[in-house]
Formats: structure tokens, sequence, C-alpha cells
């Protein structure tokens, strides 16, 4: 069993309510081997929703309190990104997830890159919030743009 971004299975979940189809995550879901989820409305934020970025790190430096996950009005949000960060953990450890495959570069979901920080769409290497928590509890997550999410 697999989670994978919502947004990845045609969903309207981003933060500018559009959706990223990937057809391996539609059909994963169709077939009963995937559940969707979005942290960031599990979290509570609504959608559409501002950009947020992480500021001072990545998702695990979120995770341990060294970094922050701020819009681009400068409203902090962190905490929006971690409550949804768990709600996805236990969504995938109900129903036996062993592996993600999530939208790279989200502030919730990239799992090799995220933004920068600095909302210039500068990218650098990194996770998300969600992907570092399911990380650090034995999820393999990877991204819609690898060549192989088996």
């Amino acid at each position: 069993m697999k989670i994978v971004s919502a947004c990845l299975m045609g969903c309207e979940c981003r933060y500018d309510k559009k959706s990223n189809p990937f057809d391996l995550a539609f059909q994963l879901v169709q077939k009963g081997k995937a559940i969707p989820v979005c942290p960031e409305q599990l979290g509570g934020l609504p959608t559409p929703r501002n950009p947020a970025e992480i500021v001072g790190g990545d998702g695990f430096d979120v995770l341990d309190g060294k970094a922050k996950v701020i819009d681009n009005q400068g409203n902090d949000v962190t905490q929006h990104f971690l409550d949804g960060a768990y709600q996805a953990l236990r969504m995938a450890q109900t129903v036996g997830a062993t592996k993600a495959i999530l939208k790279e570069r989200s502030p919730s979901c990239g799992s090799r890159q995220i933004y920068d920080g600095t909302y210039t769409k500068t990218k650098k290497s990194g996770v998300g919030v969600t992907a570092a928590l399911l990380i650090k509890n034995g999820i393999v997550v990877a991204s819609e743009e690898e060549p192989d999410q088996s």
C-alpha cells in the first residue's frame, strides 16, 4: 500500500486550487493500492491559500523546530504543516503504507527538492515537512519525477 499526494491524482488541492495529474498516482488509487492525502488541507489550510516555503532549512529542520514554514504574506503556517504531516503519517500507518509518491518541490511533499524560502523560484536540495516525517518513520518517499516509483 502507498500514499500519494492528492494533487497527483487530480484533486484540485494545490495552493492555487489546481492539480498536477500523474497517471500512475491515479491508477494506484483506482486499483486500491494507494490512498490520496493532502497534508496542507489535513493541517487545516484552505484551498486556495497563499503559497508557502520553508525558511531556514528543510522539513527535517521544521520537525526539529529549527526552521519555519512562512507564506508569501509573511504568515507563519508552520503548525498547519506539522499538523498535516502528522495526519498524513497517521493515515499511512493506518493502511500499512510502506511507500509514498509525493509532489516534488512542495513544502509539504518535496522528496528531493524544495524552494529556498525566498519566493524567487530558486530550488534547493531538501525535503518537505510531510516527506521528512514519513522518512523518519520508515516510509520510502519518492516523487512523481523519479523514474522508478515501484
